[in-house]
């Protein structure tokens, strides 16, 4: 039962003043479940509200201090005798005490044990609708309230929380009590509690810390120094560019296991992914992601936690400003250069994506576009994140900065501590700015789909740009000579292109790229001319960026059918091995293996593709110096290549010759491929587990024997899927290794399978879970009978999640 819009409007209009005391039992987690209890403050102005608390048991209550029958139904208490009205508030306190599961799919508390050690880990993982699953509340973002919490765990356990731990001596081992939070919503609630290993320190005035796993205490060491500079050079900018301090009394971040998003910005502790923190090489592009996602989930403490959007469909409100303060941020202040390359050629190539499906939706919908949870999961997409940063970024770009932070700190200390919805940011900004806003907003955040800049030629060989849509755009626009096959730029202009078009008077005969500085979120058309020279001279361009916009322009280009796939993969093929920037070389091949391959290449060309980018990567690591580079061609390598021969050297020596070494992801990687390929068997893949002793080595082994090219290896790792227990890694390793684009035939029973049982899969599991499920979808080319019987699996009862999958899957097929 997901909550509706209208239950959450009432409920908020008539409770107020909200407040938790919760205590967690967690001295048994080897047990199917932990014990809380929770004390609920509030005031009413109804006889009646409900609390949500999920497939509890052992359930009692008490309304004021007397023992209450409650109606309880596995997702709701029923609460009356109120005796509230509008005229009367009346003052209630709840104390529910109840033992809840344990689970293994990253959506409540979970629980990890760690293959390295065995020990075990539990961390709170929250998010819309999973609050309830840990304790019970009044689950919504707009009853924000301070929560008191205190913890039993094993005495030789850590405990984090929001708030701050209190020091008490007396207190027995094992005992953990936090301080008083400000208002927060239930959704940024979080503990975790485990043997953690913790490098702490202070800074302008507040204790920081960083956490993870005993067995990566290594890893932490080897990455604190880099860590806390990280931390450091965002806080402090960030309170360079906020008015409003930061909100929260301390800062914990810990790497924990099994996570379904990348981090959550939990106030006061946030969590990420502990792939986040791998064993062995540690790439430059891990470290500028990772430096990105720690600037993301700061800029949460104002955005979301500090002011929290009201109802999903404000979901924008936060992630659009994360992500673009991400970006920012870890550019600008920690000393990560050339993001925007990255964002152009992977988030904003998906954004443009989602924005083509039936499924696209405004930035910002209307409230009663969004009538419930459900629905509202489905909105944390690259519309939400990777759009609204584009729609933000060309609100700076056509604001101007100063204005653009005058209103975001007019809205910040306006809504403090509460809720705020577009129209409270938008009055903030119209306030600071002569520009109408109002409208800027009306155009870009309440509309869906996207503009096309297209350059035409005038007759005298004259650039134009002519924009098709409704949006204005303000873009740069450069120009560029050709000289032995390089483009080079010869200038470049800030135009401002509405409902008339730009005539680029002076670049007669020139090739020109829109939107090369990434200002605006808009496709782009080069004419024939510019898009001849620039394909065959695209590795040559001097600036990454450019060349992401334009391999951006390619990518969509496949998408809509006017590039075949052959003659795309053609271009890769030419200018991959002369490409110097590893992130353009890992997004162009990412692109190529996980949208061309399965979506638009047919079965039959299959071969030839992986035989062309498998040259490609070899002649580029060839050419390679770079050991960044070199270390992004393997890895490519590894998941195209057909020579058994080479990588059953490279596991053998553990490296590549002239480098880089076979770290555990990458060993992994290759061999997963030869278990592909039949040239690994089950008792090799065994050794290579024992070998590697970690949870990466038993997902990878997992991944591994699902790859093997037999239907017992795939029936088996089916059933290992579809298992009630299996964790949500264990689920992603298993279907991630059982489709390969080189096993149609073999696979083609498993695709009936997953379109009968996802359903079900995802109905018992829930919302992370669905979504789990929903981006594990057969990555093959399909046969139109296949097709055919997904349409027809969409016409029974597929829960909201999944069924956003399919859908957007079904038009990625279109």
């Amino acid at each position: 039962m997901s909550l509706t819009l209208a239950e959450a409007r009432l409920r908020a209009s008539t409770l107020s003043d909200v407040a938790y005391d919760l205590a967690l039992d967690l001295r048994s987690p080897e047990a199917r479940t932990f014990g809380t209890r929770t004390t609920i403050r509030f005031t009413s102005t109804a006889s009646t509200t409900f609390l949500e608390l999920t497939d509890a048991t052992d359930v009692t209550v008490a309304l004021d201090g007397a023992p209450s029958e409650v109606a309880y139904d596995g997702r709701r208490i029923q609460l009356t005798g109120l005796n509230g009205t509008p005229e009367t508030p009346t003052r209630h306190e709840v104390v529910v005490e109840a033992q809840v599961p344990y689970i293994s799919d990253g959506d409540g508390m979970h629980r990890f044990t760690d293959p390295a050690d065995q020990a075990t880990y539990t961390c709170a993982y929250i998010g819309m609708d999973v609050a309830q699953r840990v304790f019970p509340c009044f689950d919504q973002n707009d009853l924000k309230a301070p929560f008191t919490v205190s913890v039993q765990a094993p005495a030789e356990w850590t405990v984090l929380a929001n708030g701050r731990a209190l020091d008490d001596p007396a207190a027995p081992a094992g005992s953990w009590t936090f301080s008083e939070t400000l208002p927060i919503p239930t959704a940024m609630f979080v503990v975790c509690a485990g043997p953690f290993h913790s490098r702490t320190w202070e800074h302008a005035g507040l204790p920081f810390g960083w956490h993870a796993r005993a067995s990566l205490a290594a890893e932490l060491d080897r990455d604190f120094d880099e860590l806390k500079a990280t931390t450091e050079a965002c806080f402090d900018h960030y309170a360079g560019l906020f008015t409003e301090p930061m909100p929260f009394g301390s800062y914990d971040q810990a790497f924990v296991p099994g996570q379904n998003w990348g981090a959550l910005e939990t106030p006061g502790c946030v969590t990420y992914r502990d792939e986040y923190l791998p064993r062995g090489r540690l790439t430059g592009r891990l470290r500028a992601a990772r430096a990105t996602t720690i600037a993301h989930e700061m800029a949460h403490m104002w955005f979301g936690d500090l002011v929290t959007m009201t109802w999903w469909e404000d979901t924008w409100l936060q992630e659009s400003f994360a992500d673009y303060m991400g970006f920012r941020v870890a550019e600008d202040a920690a000393g990560y250069p050339g993001l925007l390359s990255t964002f152009e050629t992977s988030r904003k190539a998906t954004a443009y994506v989602s924005d083509a499906r039936r499924s696209t939706h405004p930035v910002a919908p209307l409230a009663e576009d969004v009538p419930d949870v459900d629905a509202a999961s489905t909105n944390f997409d690259m519309i939400s994140y990777a759009k609204g940063n584009s729609c933000l970024r060309q609100l700076v770009t056509w604001l101007g900065d100063e204005e653009f932070l005058a209103g975001v700190n007019r809205y910040l200390a306006t809504h403090r501590l509460g809720n705020a919805t577009l129209d409270d940011f938008v009055a903030a900004l119209d306030a600071v700015s002569e520009r109408d806003v109002v409208r800027w907003s009306e155009l870009w955040l309440r509309t869906t789909g996207y503009d096309t800049i297209r350059v035409e030629r005038a007759d005298d060989d004259t650039p134009v740009l002519v924009r098709d849509g409704s949006r204005p755009h303000r873009l740069s626009v450069a120009s560029y000579d050709v000289v032995d096959g390089a483009p080079r730029e010869t200038a470049r202009l800030l135009v401002d292109l509405d409902d008339e078009p730009v005539r680029l008077d002076g670049w007669a005969g020139r090739v020109v790229v829109p939107n090369v500085g990434s200002e605006t979120y808009a496709q782009i058309r080069l004419d024939p001319a510019s898009r001849s020279e620039l394909v065959g001279g695209l590795s040559r361009l001097e600036d990454p960026l450019a060349r992401a916009v334009v391999w951006g322009s390619l990518f969509a280009d496949v998408e809509s059918g006017a590039l075949a796939p052959l003659d795309y993969v053609a271009v890769v093929a030419e200018q991959l091995p002369t490409e110097t920037d590893p992130t353009l070389v890992t997004a162009v091949l990412a692109r190529t293996r996980d949208r061309a391959l399965p979506l638009r290449v047919d079965a039959a060309d299959v071969p030839t593709v992986l035989a062309m980018l498998t040259s490609a990567c070899g002649r580029a690591l060839e050419a390679a110096t770079d050991d960044e580079l070199r270390q992004a061609l393997v890895e490519a390598l590894a998941g195209f290549t057909a020579d058994v021969d080479l990588l059953h050297g490279w596991l053998e020596d553990g490296t590549v010759s002239g480098g880089p070494t076979l770290d555990p992801a990458l060993r992994w990687r290759v061999v997963t491929r030869l278990a592909s390929l039949g040239a690994l068997d089950e008792a090799a893949i065994e050794t290579e587990r024992l070998r590697d002793g970690t949870i990466d080595g038993e997902l990878g082994a997992a991944g591994a024997l699902a790859a093997r090219p037999t239907a017992e290896a795939k029936a088996a790792a089916w059933s290992a899927a579809t298992d009630p227990e299996v964790s949500n890694r264990h689920f992603t390793a298993l279907l991630g290794g059982l489709w390969s684009v080189e096993q149609v035939d073999l696979l083609a029973p498993y695709v009936s399978a997953y379109l009968a049982e996802a359903p079900e899969l995802s109905r018992r599991r829930g919302q992370a879970f669905s979504q789990v499920v929903g981006r594990a979808f057969p990555a093959l080319p399909l046969t139109s009978a296949q097709v055919a019987e997904l349409e027809q699996a969409l016409t029974g009862d597929v829960p909201t999640v999944l069924r956003r999958a399919w859908d957007d899957r079904l038009d990625d097929l279109g």
